[in-house]
């Protein structure tokens, strides 16, 4: 059910993305309780963006699920910009992330809602 789609203006190659994908697919699940295999995870790259008036590396997050806490948020995004600066060198400070909670009437899988 979580999907946490990250858009970066930083060019990552084939195997940096995999490795992100990878790490932040089970970062989600392990910090929401939620079995890795509802978890989607995408990476968009390189994108042209730009924040704070400079063209300078930086990433967009949207995490978005059913039942995502308020409480776990802060938490989320302290390890989320961490992860995105470790893996990619951008630093947190040109990090911002949108978090969404979702009514299961507004999720859609396998042809139902939840």
């Amino acid at each position: 059910m979580p999907y946490l789609k990250i858009t970066t203006s930083k060019s990552l190659d084939a195997g940096q993305k995999h490795n992100l994908l990878k790490t932040a697919s089970k970062m989600v699940a392990i910090e929401l309780g939620k079995p890795e295999q509802y978890v989607m995870v995408s990476v968009e790259s390189p994108v042209q963006m730009q924040f704070a008036g400079t063209e300078e590396s930086c990433a967009f997050l949207e995490l978005r699920g059913i039942e995502l806490l308020e409480s776990k948020t802060g938490k989320l995004s302290q390890l989320l910009c961490g992860l995105v600066e470790s893996q990619t060198g951008i630093r947190k400070d040109r990090v911002y992330i949108n978090f969404a909670d979702i009514k299961p009437s507004m999720w859609g899988w396998s042809g139902e809602t939840f």
